[in-house]
């Protein structure tokens, strides 16, 4: 184990594609063991606001963007290639913010920023974290659930609903991203679809982390 793994054993960590529960289990998990949770989405503003365009050049040029730039005129390639979170960018300030916590209690860390090829040097245990990944049918009704009409960046857009395929398209490029990764790096991931409840899907990160 090496010196971070070691600093780092307290950790617990669900990334996984957009939607698929990470912050319902995640928060699940730290009510019932009395567990710090951190939630990566919370301090995406406060960690862009940490970066310089030379650590972070896809999240400046994210950033220079206007709003049909980053959603309507791009196709999903090029949007899952070029976002930043995805690239990892900004990281390691996530490391440095779980560095800073006490070692007790135990933090459950959650977020799609959890890309498996960074998390796994930082693992005492290959259980410690696991990835949920949701199916297309799943990514489908949490869109519906999240895109209420009038509600959300993308209706910001000047075309909303090709806003929307563009982000669901790449959320599911994404996803079978994390699902090739996983694999290759022998980390554990969960499949979630429509059936699963939020009880069921509890259980089951409950005993990928062995708890």
């Amino acid at each position: 184990m090496n010196g971070l793994a070691a600093r780092l054993r307290h950790v617990y960590w669900i990334g996984g594609g957009s939607g698929a529960g990470k912050s319902t289990v995640a928060r699940r998990l730290a009510d019932r063991h009395g567990w710090r949770l951190y939630a990566t989405d919370d301090v995406m503003p406060d960690h862009a606001a940490r970066t310089t365009p030379d650590e972070a050049p896809f999240l400046h040029a994210f950033l220079a963007m206007d709003m049909d730039e980053r959603w309507v005129n791009r196709p999903p390639q090029v949007m899952l290639e070029t976002f930043h979170w995805f690239r990892g960018e900004g990281f390691g300030l996530i490391v440095e913010d779980l560095l800073r916590l006490p070692p007790r209690p135990c933090v459950v860390v959650e977020g799609f920023r959890l890309l498996p090829h960074l998390v796994r040097p930082l693992l005492a245990a290959p259980e410690r974290a696991v990835w949920l990944l949701p199916t297309p049918d799943f990514r489908r009704a949490a869109f519906r659930g999240r895109s209420a009409p009038g509600e959300g960046f993308l209706w910001r857009t000047s075309d909303p609903e090709r806003a929307g395929r563009n982000l669901a398209e790449r959320d599911g490029l994404f996803t079978e991203h994390l699902r090739a990764e996983t694999e290759r790096l022998g980390l554990r991931a969960v499949p979630v679809d429509t059936t699963m409840t939020e009880d069921a899907l509890t259980q089951e990160v409950s005993r990928a982390f062995r708890l």
